[in-house]
């Protein structure tokens, strides 16, 4: 098979259909593993300090400073990435920041926090499994997204936390003879909703120009107080694709029917969906949806984001608003039927008494969201904006 075929079977189609593969044996195809004790993955490298005893496994990397991990050159394909430090907080997590770059670009595909990169919402360690992140045992950092390249790749670790992090990772990844073609780059963008109104949506994914593919996202949700155990999650993700106007193309029903499950949410670990953080007592959620078997590919461009909106009763409503609460009723549901309530300025107001008591309302609100979006491009740089700097990131944790 030869090597974009190979490629795009990983990037492409659902990862258990690769395992059809897992026979085929490619000509000119290298393997590399990237760690401390063999920097540069040179071949008969590894292992050479303490007469090959083990001998560099780990090194210190102070606060403030930076490391690059690896530093390849040519084409290829990065196959795993895993890591682990000795202090795993959840200041640390969001403050740690993954770059990424390609082919040899001033401006990286990947950056993001440690934690959040690796689907590790809110900085919380919990195990999970999913087809592209894992954390077995609520200690350590996977990542198995197939990640090719033409010219070189570059991954750095910047350590801008406030102690010294004990880091132990590998990179492992294969050398092609011939540099794939027709592959998308593989891109990581966070962001959270600071400043955030009521009846505006998150944006998961700016506009971003390009041909590509939207490969998934997790989530992470901080619910604000003031709304008390209301839910949060009845927003609905949605996707503008090839310059679509002021509306969709894809539209989902609900936050938890986005990532597979129903009527609320419970924690669940899964392939393609799932939600590790389920913590109604902090109010703290985080969830992941990865769109494998259900590719989301774009032409030209493409938007994602998720509706701010939760539900409760009426008089909840009303005492979330008492309280200083930023609420806006948008829908009732009746035993007559969903009431849309921006298309009837004429129905009754919330305060009003004859607004339906113990019915579901639908009600803007604002809570503290972030996001990790994964795509593909045909570029190894996006028209994205960069990393918003620290206290931003730390804001909601």
């Amino acid at each position: 098979m030869r090597y974009k075929a190979v490629i795009l079977s990983i990037c492409l189609l659902p990862l258990d259909l690769y395992a059809q593969q897992l026979f085929d044996l490619p000509r000119d195809v290298e393997s590399r593993w990237i760690s401390f004790e063999n920097p540069t993955g040179a071949k008969g490298k590894g292992g050479m300090e303490n007469k090959g005893a083990k001998g560099d496994a780990s090194q210190w990397i102070k606060a403030g400073d930076s490391i690059v991990l690896a530093d390849i050159h040519g084409a290829g394909i990065i196959n795993r990435i895993w890591m682990t430090i000795i202090d795993r907080n959840p200041r640390a997590l969001r403050s740690i920041v993954l770059k990424i770059y390609w082919d040899g670009a001033k401006k990286p595909a990947v950056s993001a926090p440690l934690g959040d990169f690796f689907g590790i919402g809110l900085g919380r360690m919990t195990a999970f499994q999913s087809a592209l992140f894992a954390d077995p045992e609520g200690r350590s950092f996977n990542c198995f997204v197939p990640m090719p390249y033409k010219k070189g790749a570059k991954v750095v670790f910047i350590n801008a936390s406030q102690q010294n992090q004990l880091l132990f990772y590998d990179i492992n990844y294969s050398i092609l003879k011939t540099a794939p073609k027709d592959v998308g780059y593989f891109h990581a963008y966070w962001s959270n909703n600071d400043g955030a109104k009521p009846g505006e949506d998150f944006e998961i994914l700016p506009r971003v120009e390009g041909k590509g593919r939207f490969l998934g996202v997790n989530l992470s949700v901080v619910a604000d107080s003031v709304y008390g155990n209301t839910w949060f999650g009845e927003g609905e993700v949605k996707t503008w694709l090839d310059n679509d106007g002021q509306f969709p193309t894809l539209v989902g029903s609900g936050t938890e029917d986005y990532i597979g499950s129903a009527w609320n949410l419970g924690p669940f670990s899964q392939l393609y969906s799932g939600a590790p953080i389920v913590d109604k007592a902090r109010r703290q959620y985080a969830f992941y949806r990865y769109h494998i078997p259900d590719p989301i590919y774009f032409q030209q461009n493409c938007r994602v984001a998720i509706q701010q909106m939760g539900g409760a009763g009426r008089d909840l409503i009303r005492g979330i608003i008492k309280a200083g609460g930023r609420a806006r009723a948008v829908s009732v549901m009746t035993s007559g039927g969903l009431i849309k309530l921006l298309e009837r300025p004429d129905f009754p107001d919330l305060f009003d008494d004859k607004f339906p008591s113990d019915e579901w309302v639908n009600f803007y609100r604002v809570d503290d969201y972030s996001a990790t979006a994964y795509f593909y491009l045909d570029k190894p740089e996006s028209n994205l904006p960069a990393l918003v700097p620290l206290a931003k990131r730390l804001k909601g944790l």
